[in-house]
This record gives structure tokens, sequence and C-alpha cells, in this order.
């Protein structure tokens, strides 16, 4: 029925641990919140998740599927959130695995606002991989940073962004950071015709974040990055409606709610749930990477969940990062086609040159 959200769940059992009591708690715990003898029959009908399924997949761990009424959610996307796992992550072996989305909610969320084709427009890149590196390390005053930005832009990387760990720090204040770093992408890009672009970190409480997204717009900035996991999801829908600035999302803290077998599965988190709050393009920690939990299998479902159709829903760029090794970059290119970007630092950096780093890298991705 498309006014019923169907939402699947992994539960895992301890000893003694009744699955059928476990499922029945989680439909109320994250609708009436009260025990079913207390809630009105009519009230009861309307707004208390259907148990569809309760199946083993393995000793002790089960597979639930309940039936939202969608109405619940009030269409608001951060009571969606807290509909599909708010008290329910107080719990233990919960973990949220896929939700099949109605056309209502879909419309809610909207999803981004330029999508893989409108940050191809932005840069005048057709049909390639697409590349990005990060300024760092923290600690470098502003002359520094802009200075990378100047050979990296002259290298032809397409998306030269903040690290997630720059803020407005005494040593680059973001301000003045925003407009060195924005000048040099703008100096270079006129040197060499390209069209790289700067994303500043925009990361910040949400007074702080209003005013560093309105300095990035006027700066003319096209993008920038932003952690959702710490501002709130809700940022990125209400960035992406109030200004016209494709944005870039960072995982940071999004591992709090990623467990083994209690949390969200990475690949709805990462790969759906932040492209429907609006990110344009998803950072992930690449397989091969210095982060072992992400394995090749996962971030294939993660690029999976940004790439496939979604009712109306523009497809996001999956960004893999942490890690990736420029010399493995023909490797991902073959690997991840056309629609991704790779967000490669340390080992552009290890090189020594930036400009002929960055040169080498997007000879990979252009095809030289």
């Amino acid at each position: 029925m498309s006014d019923v959200l169907r939402v699947i769940y992994l539960i895992t059992c301890r000893e003694g641990e009744d699955p059928e009591d476990k499922a029945r708690g989680i439909a109320l715990e994250q609708s009436a919140e009260l025990p079913s003898r207390c809630i009105p029959e009519h009230v009861y009908d309307q707004v208390v998740p259907r148990i569809v399924t309760l199946e083993p997949i393995s000793a002790g761990r089960y597979q639930l599927v309940l039936d939202f009424p969608e109405a619940i959610t009030g269409y608001e996307p951060t009571q969606l959130i807290n509909n599909l796992f708010g008290n329910i992550s107080l719990k233990s072996g919960i973990r949220l695995h896929d939700v099949e989305w109605t056309p209502k909610l879909l419309s809610a969320l909207g999803g981004p606002r330029f999508g893989t084709s409108g940050v191809r427009r932005l840069l005048g890149a057709d049909n390639r991989p697409l590349t990005s590196t990060a300024l760092k390390p923290l600690g470098l005053d502003t002359k520094t940073l802009a200075g990378y930005c100047t050979d990296f832009a002259h290298g032809g990387i397409d998306l030269i962004k903040d690290d997630h760990g720059l803020c407005n720090q005494a040593t680059s204040p973001y301000l003045e950071r925003l407009q060195a770093c924005q000048d040099a992408v703008n100096e270079a890009n006129a040197a060499t015709g390209g069209n790289s672009l700067y994303l500043p970190n925009v990361t910040a409480p949400r007074g702080q974040l209003e005013q560093r997204l309105e300095a990035a717009q006027q700066a003319g900035c096209k993008a920038v990055l932003i952690c959702p996991f710490i501002t709130g999801l809700d940022a990125l829908i209400w960035a992406r409606d109030n200004y016209d600035l494709a944005l870039m999302a960072h995982p940071a803290f999004a591992g709090a709610v990623a467990g083994a077998e209690h949390g969200i599965d990475p690949a709805l988190q990462l790969g759906e749930i932040t492209r429907l709050f609006g990110a344009d393009m998803v950072v992930y920690t690449n397989a091969e990477g210095r982060f072992p939990t992400y394995d090749q299998e996962l971030c294939d479902r993660i690029n999976d969940r940004l790439w496939r159709p979604l009712g109306d829903i523009r497809p996001a760029l999956p960004t893999p990062g942490g890690g990736v090794d420029a010399a493995r970059a023909p490797y991902w290119v073959e690997r991840y086609g056309p629609d991704v970007v790779l967000l490669i630092g340390g080992s552009l950096y290890a090189q020594g040159d930036l400009r002929a780093a960055a040169r080498r890298l997007q000879d990979v991705v252009e095809g030289r």
C-alpha cells in the first residue's frame, strides 16, 4: 500500500530473550510508546506498526519486517528518523537494515538539489570520474592552505575541499580562509581554463552554519562540505532549500550508530538516507583504506544506494576516501565507473610536487 512505510530490522536475541516479545516491543516503542493494553483500540490501529514477518536468519538472529502507517511521521524528516530508530537506538541487538520508501515521504525528503548531473554541469565534466582532495593538516596558516589550492587547481583537481577538521581555528579563521582559497582557485581557473571548485567546511552550530553558508555563497563558491551527523541530518535539507550550493556530506560521527548487530546499516545510512536528505556527494571510507570495517561489499552497497532509481530523487555521487592511494586510481576508475568522486589526500601530499601529483591523477580519470 502506498501509505505504508515498510521497514526491515535485523534483531539479535540474547539467551532467554524472546524474539516475538522483542519484535512487539520495537513496534510499540517506535510508535505509541505504551503497553498495548493502555492504547485505545482505534489509536492502536492508526499508529502501531504491524508485524509482517519475523523469520530466523541464523542462530539468535531474526529478520523483522514492520509496516508503519506513514502518517505517524507527520511527513517531517526529523520525526521520520525518530520513528525509524529513535528510542530503540537506546536498546541493543536491533539493526535498521532497509526501508521501502513511500511516494509521499520521498517527496517530503526531496533528495539532492544538483545530483550527479548537476555537479557535472558545475565542473563541465561529462562521463568521467571526478577527483577531490582535502586541505590538510589542521594547524596550517591560511597562506599555506591557499597555496595548496593554487597547486591542486593548476593540476586540475575537480573538488578541493577543506578537511572536515578545519573550522574557525586561530591558525586559519573561516572567513579569511574562505576568501583566500576561493580567490586562489579562481585565479588558477582563469590561468588554466579549468573549472576546479573550492568547498569550504561549513559545519558549525546552527546560527554559525547559516553565516558560513551565506558567506560561502557570497564568495562565489558553488559547493560546500558539511558533516550532517554532527549538525543534524535536517541541516542538509535546510541548506539545500536555502542556498544554491552543491552539498558534499562527510561521515564524521556516522559510525556512532552503525554497529555490527545494533544501529543503522551504513549502506542505508550513507547511501540512501543521506542522499534523501539532500546530499549531492557522500563521502565514505573506501575498501583498502585505513578503516577496515568498510570492506568492498559494503562500499559496493553504498554506491548502489546512491545510484539506484528512487522515484524522482536524483542520484548522488559516491565519494570514497579515507586512505585511497593515488597509485590505485586506475583500479578504482575501472571498478566504480564514471559516476564517482575519488577523494585522495595523503598519497598526493606524499609525492611532494602537488601540481604534478594532481595532474597525474587527472590524467588517469580523463583517460590520458
